[in-house]
């Protein structure tokens, strides 16, 4: 079988490198929309997105969140912030930030369904994306409560998950990676 909906789903690839035009207002918007018909625990909602398309603010990012991750114990975290170029967003010109509240049933759960449909619509436009959570660790540091005022991320909500968008500069891979074998039990 095959829809649209399903070539979405195969032929979306993790993009990092992005054309330095602004997405347009309605497609960021569909993108947005999209993330609010998610499914969620009880139909509790419990996303609040956080659209970044300021260049400044999208590079003190960056530079705070390489900050904190060079005090890790992480070899992957310390190999990343050790490249000049690296940033979090990959260049991208938006970024999105799906932060969750802390006092839902289940916020993760919630965002990460929010955070795929964003992906699938950015995808189903032609537009393309990448799922970054290292500016997730931001909110994690001695800068987290600054930030999240900066950002307008409102009380009692966390940020979660994080996308790049852009425009593609470059063909993503033509096939899908091989798919993990064995990782289907069918019990009838």
């Amino acid at each position: 079988m095959d829809n649209e909906t399903l070539r979405s789903i195969k032929n979306r690839r993790s993009l990092r490198s992005f054309e330095p035009e602004q997405l347009r207002d309605n497609e960021l918007e569909t993108i947005v929309n999209a993330g609010l018909f998610a499914p969620s625990a009880v139909n509790q909602q419990s996303w609040h997105f956080t659209v970044i398309q300021n260049k400044d603010i999208m590079k003190r990012m960056s530079e705070d969140t390489k900050e904190y991750l060079k005090k890790s114990d992480n070899p992957h975290f310390l190999e990343m912030v050790q490249r000049a170029d690296f940033s979090i967003f990959h260049n991208a010109p938006s970024a999105l930030l799906v932060s969750g509240d802390t006092k839902a049933v289940m916020p993760e759960a919630d965002c990460a369904a929010a955070m795929q449909n964003i992906l699938l619509a950015a995808e189903s436009l032609g537009i393309g994306s990448c799922w970054v959570d290292t500016p997730v660790h931001l909110f994690n540091s001695e800068k987290a409560e600054q930030w999240k005022r900066e950002l307008g991320i409102p009380e009692g909500y966390k940020p979660l998950h994080a996308a790049c968008l852009g425009y593609k500069s470059s063909a993503p891979a033509p096939e899908a990676p091989i798919r993990k074998e064995n990782a289907v039990n069918y019990i009838r």
